[in-house]
């Protein structure tokens, strides 16, 4: 079963990537981010799309330059998560055929989002927005629009981010950290994807 909750796997070294993916994708979440400022991230990314692009979306987070989304593109990362909006980057991105997630907060930058061609809205930082700053923005968004909340959202308030309309969302510390155990993964995965599949009933 898949769920819409990317894995943000911050420091995440090339080595573990294998395990750490594996852990991962078993416990239902199989979409995949390697932040770009993590250690040798195209590495990772690389070994990550090799091992399980067949079950999996992997890709790369805090995606800043168009130059940054070829990269991903040619070790086979199909998903660009950025911090921000900005429309040459999304535009690049959709013209390449990857899944473009821009970090937005305001409607400015959701319809400028959108408009450039983004996949789907990451709702970044989310703790500032809130569920209501979420169901207020909603209200203005094109129907159809997928948007994940991001930082602020975990498995403690999945429900009342699902009662504001949030489509998904975007896991980073709460599910792996720089020398977790694969096991260790495993386990906070399961508990993470329990939570959400409760939450979204």
């Amino acid at each position: 079963m898949s769920r819409p909750i990317i894995a943000i796997l911050r420091g995440l070294a090339p080595s573990d990537a294998t395990d750490v993916g594996r852990a991962l994708i078993d416990a239902g979440i199989d979409k995949i981010e390697v932040p770009l400022n993590s250690p040798d991230p195209l590495a990772s990314i690389a070994v990550l799309a090799n091992e399980f692009s067949d079950r999996a979306l992997i890709g790369a987070g805090t995606v800043l330059t168009s130059q940054q989304v070829d990269m991903v593109s040619e070790v086979g990362g199909r998903l660009i998560v950025s911090p921000n909006c900005d429309p040459e980057v999304i535009s690049h991105t959709h013209r390449l055929g990857l899944e473009s997630w821009p970090g937005i907060f305001t409607p400015t930058e959701a319809f400028a989002a959108l408009q450039a061609g983004a996949s789907g809205l990451k709702l970044f930082p989310g703790a500032l927005a809130g569920p209501t700053g979420l169901a207020a923005l909603r209200a203005v968004l094109p129907t159809g629009t997928q948007v994940y909340a991001v930082g602020g959202a975990g498995p403690e308030n999945f429900d009342l981010w699902i009662k504001a309309s949030a489509d998904g969302f975007g896991i980073g510390s709460a599910l792996f950290k720089p020398g977790m155990t694969a096991s260790e993964v495993a386990e906070r995965a399961t508990q993470i994807a329990t939570a959400y599949d409760k939450a979204a009933g």
